[in-house]
């Protein structure tokens, strides 16, 4: 399924053929509650009840604000999250949510995107989380 854009015009979601939902983020952008909450109204309805792993692609985002880190501690349809980055400011901003926020989900950071969707798939079989 191509990229779908998201609501807002920062993000778009694609379901990918192997089962991982792909959030991506525009370059340098600041992610508000707003945002975030129509991330994952979408991420919702393009799941359904499928209970998917998701990659969020977030190498080039500027900022989450502290009302988007709330909105995204909710559960949606994802079963686990990987936070895809690539600079000290990636994962200081992914430290940060994980370290305040308890994630829906099992969710972790991660440089490579080799590794990020090797860890996605390997929870396959794992209870998705209540949406």
């Amino acid at each position: 399924m191509p990229a779908q854009p998201i609501e807002g015009g920062k993000a778009t979601l694609a379901l990918l053929p192997n089962g991982i939902l792909h959030l991506e983020w525009e370059k340098d952008c600041t992610i508000t509650a707003d945002d975030a909450q129509a991330a994952m109204v979408a991420v919702n309805d393009l799941a359904e009840a499928d209970g998917h792993p998701m990659l969020v692609d977030m190498e080039t985002t500027r900022t989450v604000t502290r009302d988007a880190r709330a909105v995204f501690a909710t559960p949606c349809a994802a079963s686990r999250i990987a936070l895809l980055g690539s600079s000290p400011v990636d994962r200081m901003i992914a430290n940060f949510f994980l370290g305040v926020n308890s994630p829906p989900c099992p969710t972790r950071f991660f440089t490579s995107r080799h590794m990020a969707v090797a860890w996605l798939q390997s929870g396959a079989h794992e209870q998705p989380a209540s949406a």
